[in-house]
């Protein structure tokens, strides 16, 4: 069933605490289309995942649930500080090649932002069986 939501006039979003909301075209899918957000989270926040329990997830899922588990340990003692998402494309069934990817999107991300690539969470939607760009 296609879903063909309009976006909320910006007169009504509403911030929240702790959050700051970036959009931008990548071109990931199609040209001159909004298809990637970067969500910064503050320092102390709490962060938390649920998962699908297949075990065929895609790309992000695996290394959104490494970086949980890393940022959690002694060693990090850091928190989760960004969140990035695509769409047009979801880095499923894309093998080490889509963790690759998906872990080199944080990696970027994390350089940009002065953080560890493992306090960066990675998350995407779209077409399955082909590497992101």
């Amino acid at each position: 069933m296609p879903v063909n939501l309009t976006a909320p006039r910006s007169a009504n979003l509403y911030p929240v605490a702790g959050l700051r909301i970036g959009v931008a075209e990548a071109g990931i899918r199609k040209a001159n289309r909004k298809d990637l957000s970067v969500v910064l989270i503050d320092e102390g926040s709490s962060v938390a995942g649920v998962f699908t329990r297949n075990r065929f997830c895609a790309a992000p899922v695996q290394v959104c649930r490494e970086h949980l588990a890393q940022v959690n340990a002694p060693a990090l003692r850091g928190s989760i500080r960004a969140m990035v998402i695509n769409t047009g494309n979801a880095n499923a069934g894309t093998g080490e090649e889509g963790l690759a990817r998906a872990r080199g999107t944080c990696m970027a991300l994390a350089g940009k932002l002065g953080v560890a690539p493992e306090q960066v969470l990675p998350f995407s939607t779209g077409v399955i069986m082909e590497p992101l760009p």
